[in-house]
C-alpha cells in the first residue's frame, strides 16, 4: 500500500463523500438504490465528464446510487487503498479506470474475489487477468482512435506538398491503451505517406510534463513538422511548446482528447490541425449502465462495451464544440 494512509470505513466515507460529493435519489434513504465506488485518474478534463455522465444515466435510470469515489492521480497505491475499503463495504459495482495493467491486478482481484463487479473504463488491466475479474470494459478502440488522426495528418502533409514528414511522439505509454493509439496513428500515416518518419518517442502525459519534453524535442530536431499527443496533457503541452519556441507556422500539432483549451487551439488553427477525442461524459453513461446490468444480472460474462469515437478536423468543428459544451465539460 506504500505510504498512503489507511482509514477506517466511516474514514473513507467522510473523505469521499466530503471530497467529491455523494449523489443519491431525490428523496428517500442514502443508499438505498445501491453503492458504487468509482476511480478517476483525474478529477477534471475528461474525467469530470465521465462523472458527470454516470449521474445523468443513473437519474436516467430512475435507480441513482450513492457514489463513493476517488481521484487516484494515477497512483495505483492509492487506488489499491480505495479498493480495499469499498470491497470491505460491499459496494454494488466498482467502476474505474486502472492506474496500471498490471499493479492495479491484486485490487481489482480483491473486488472480484470479494463478489464485487468490476468495470473498466479508458483503461483495464492486461487483457488475461481481465477476463478472470472485470464484468464490462467500456472502450472506444485505441487502434481506430489512433487511426482517424494518422488520416487527418497524412492528409495535412499531401495537401502540403510534404511526402516525408518527420513526426515526432509525446506520449502516455504507460498503458496499454496509448501503444495502441500510436500503432494505429503509424499504420494510417504510413499508409499514405510511407516515408514518414517518428523521429522522437517520449512520455509526457500531463501538460507540464509535456511542454518540457516537446521542447527539449525541438531542440533536438528543430526541423520536426509536427507532434502526434496521445493525450489531452502531451497534446496541449506540445501546442505550448510549439508557441514558446517560436514554431507557428513550421511544426503543428494532432491530439488526443478534447477540452475547451484544445477547442480554442482548434479553432484558432495555427498550431493544432486535429484532434481525436472520446467524450468523457458519454463514456460515464455507458459504464453506469453496464454496472446497472451487471447489477441486474443482464451481464454475466466478461463484456467488451465500445464507446463512440470523434474526429474533430478544422477550425469549425473548434467552434461548434466550444457551443455544444459552455461548462467545458467533455
Amino acid at each position: 500500500m506504500g505510504a498512503t494512509r489507511r482509514l477506517g470505513r466511516a474514514g473513507l466515507a467522510l473523505l469521499v463523500v466530503a471530497a467529491l460529493g455523494l449523489v443519491t435519489a431525490c428523496a428517500g434513504k442514502v443508499g438505498e438504490n445501491g453503492r458504487f465506488g468509482v476511480v478517476y485518474m483525474d478529477a477534471q478534463g475528461y474525467y469530470a465528464g465521465v462523472r458527470a455522465g454516470m449521474q445523468q444515466e443513473a437519474e436516467a435510470l430512475g435507480r441513482v446510487p450513492q457514489l463513493l469515489q476517488l481521484n487516484a492521480q494515477g497512483d495505483a497505491s492509492k487506488e489499491s487503498t480505495f479498493v480495499d475499503q469499498v470491497s470491505a463495504a460491499k459496494v454494488d459495482a466498482l467502476i474505474l479506470s486502472p492506474a496500471s495493467a498490471t499493479a492495479s491486478v491484486p485490487a481489482i482481484r480483491l473486488a472480484h474475489a470479494s463478489g464485487i463487479p468490476v468495470i473498466c473504463y479508458n483503461t483495464c488491466i492486461a487483457d488475461e487477468s481481465a477476463r478472470k475479474y472485470v464484468s464490462a470494459y467500456v472502450l472506444g478502440d485505441p487502434v481506430r482512435f489512433g487511426a482517424l488522426l494518422g488520416d487527418q495528418a497524412a492528409d495535412h502533409f499531401v495537401a502540403a506538398g510534404k511526402t516525408a514528414p518527420k513526426i515526432a511522439v509525446v506520449n502516455c505509454e504507460f498503458v496499454e491503451v496509448c501503444v495502441q493509439r500510436r500503432l494505429g496513428f503509424e499504420q494510417a500515416l504510413k499508409a499514405k505517406l510511407p516515408a514518414a518518419a517518428i523521429v522522437a518517442n517520449q512520455e509526457g502525459a500531463t501538460i507540464d510534463d509535456a511542454v518540457d519534453v516537446a521542447e527539449r524535442i525541438l531542440t533536438a530536431h528543430p526541423d520536426v513538422d509536427a507532434f502526434y499527443g496521445e493525450a489531452g496533457g502531451a497534446t496541449m503541452g506540445a501546442v505550448r511548446a510549439v508557441q514558446a519556441r517560436g514554431k507557428v507556422g513550421q511544426t503543428v500539432v494532432f491530439g488526443s482528447d478534447m477540452s475547451t483549451e484544445a477547442a480554442q487551439a482548434l479553432a484558432g488553427n495555427t498550431v493544432l490541425k486535429g484532434v481525436v477525442d472520446i467524450s468523457g461524459i458519454a463514456v460515464g453513461k455507458l459504464a453506469a449502465n453496464a454496472a446497472d446490468q451487471v447489477r441486474r444480472g443482464e451481464l454475466t460474462e466478461y463484456t467488451v462495451v465500445p464507446a463512440p469515437i470523434d474526429l474533430y478536423a478544422s477550425p469549425e468543428d473548434g467552434r461548434a464544440w466550444l457551443s455544444a459544451h459552455p461548462d467545458g465539460v467533455p
